[in-house]
């Protein structure tokens, strides 16, 4: 909004000192991260203090180990404070009027408003048990039933997928390159478009590029030379027309994958926080590489236009989890809850497709990927050692793969530090495949 404000001042002439500063990406993406920084540590105590007042939080945790009892009465639903932080800053700093940053919008208070429904209904079960005198065992059913998560999560890849398969801002700059013979290769090369067809000229550092504007669904492949790689090649010819299908079928499962890998992971101190801050950075680096003509072309990666409008967010979302650690790393004095967790595996996810980068998340959501596994590893061995053997077996102590850990006698910050780490390398490895192929 101050940009549109900002924008406003200009046209009509009116200037005043500073005014221009909003003109400057880099400027008001260090105010996105300064005001997002401010707005958890210093209204998140704030926050923290409400929910305790209304008694909104976590009854005991029982993680079965030798019996603990672990911060009883700790404030949930703390993923309102790292909402917020990224809202305002964006709302305040970006220009809504980029297709990018309104999807990122949506994805944030669509997922949001899950995970606080999901959170409620668990707190509105405590307080009944509570009222009835009864001592509450936490159970996955008082919370909202997985399918409605599911069929929010598929809604929204919906939307998701849609968007940027039809919306005609959707788009990506490939340069068209000719050889010592005048052959062009490159798109055109691929036999994707005709010469002159979408073709536009960009000016970098006094050389005139030429390019052509695709629309079509691309990814990029790490590790490949000839690293772009077109959904439509997945079905036969005679079934192009029904590209965006699969399209949207496979943002769906991306997202849901990711937010629900995102919710697993909560479960120590400072965990998903830290994990999801690093994510973010790396994503940033993706935004600002691919956002960037000049870079892009050095890079020989796929241009974006107007996706640099969505390091205001990012600023925001890294800004968001660093200032949430304040509060939740070990000893919590407050969790994110489903309201956090949902929301921030879902911006991960959608901004990763957005970059065209989805391919890559296995590698720099690498410690996502293994929570999931683990949970899915332990159950389907457990079922099937159970019909086999009339006894469930299991591969960890304890699922997810974290409290395997703490089944070993590790301590929780412990293993939330080296996940951080594992993280960093993982997003690292996944930049490095920029110029790893």
């Amino acid at each position: 909004m101050l940009y549109h404000l900002f924008e406003w001042f200009t046209k009509n002439g009116i200037k005043f000192p500073g005014s221009g500063l909003f003109h400057f990406i880099t400027f008001r993406v260090l105010v996105a991260v300064l005001l997002s920084l401010f707005i958890t540590t210093v209204y998140g105590k704030r926050l923290i203090n409400i929910l305790k007042r209304k008694q909104i939080g976590e009854s005991v945790r029982e993680l079965g180990l030798a019996g603990e009892k672990m911060k009883s009465g700790t404030p949930t639903m703390g993923g309102i404070i790292i909402l917020l932080a990224i809202l305002i800053p964006t709302l305040l700093l970006a220009n809504l009027d980029k297709v990018y940053v309104r999807l990122m919008l949506l994805c944030t208070v669509w997922l949001g408003i899950i995970g606080f429904i999901d959170d409620y209904l668990k707190i509105k079960a405590r307080r009944i048990a509570k009222a009835r005198g009864e001592i509450y065992k936490k159970n996955d059913a008082d919370g909202l039933a997985g399918r409605f998560k599911i069929f929010g999560q598929i809604m929204l890849g919906i939307i998701i997928g849609s968007t940027l398969y039809f919306n005609q801002n959707v788009v990506v700059k490939r340069e068209v390159i000719t050889d010592n013979y005048g052959i062009q290769n490159n798109a055109l090369q691929r036999g994707e478009h005709r010469l002159g067809k979408n073709e536009d000229t960009l000016v970098i550092d006094g050389k005139v590029h030429r390019f052509v504007t695709v629309k079509t669904p691309i990814t990029t492949i790490p590790f490949v030379k000839t690293h772009e790689f077109n959904y439509a090649k997945l079905l036969p010819e005679s079934w192009a027309n029904y590209t965006y299908i699969l399209y949207i079928i496979i943002v769906i499962f991306i997202v849901t994958a990711v937010s629900n890998g995102a919710n697993i992971t909560d479960g120590l101190d400072g965990l998903a926080t830290g994990v999801s801050a690093i994510i973010g950075l790396g994503l940033g680096v993706f935004v600002f590489v691919s956002g960037d003509v000049r870079i892009a072309e050095y890079l020989n990666i796929m241009y974006i236009p107007n996706l640099s409008e969505l390091s205001i967010f990012i600023a925001a979302l890294v800004g968001a989890c660093v200032g949430f650690l304040w509060y939740n790393a070990y000893p919590a004095q407050v969790f994110m809850g489903d309201t956090g967790s949902l929301a921030l595996g879902g911006i991960i996810a959608s901004l990763a497709i957005i970059v065209r980068k989805e391919l890559l998340i296995p590698i720099f959501c690498f410690v996502f990927l293994v929570e999931n596994l683990s949970v899915v590893v332990q159950v389907s061995y457990f079922k099937y050692t159970k019909r086999k053997y009339g006894e469930g077996k299991r591969v960890f102590l304890m699922s997810p793969l974290h409290h395997h850990y703490q089944k070993l006698g590790y301590h929780e910050s412990k293993i939330a530090v080296r996940f951080w780490v594992v993280t960093i390398l993982s997003v690292v490895f996944a930049v490095v495949t920029l110029k790893l192929r």
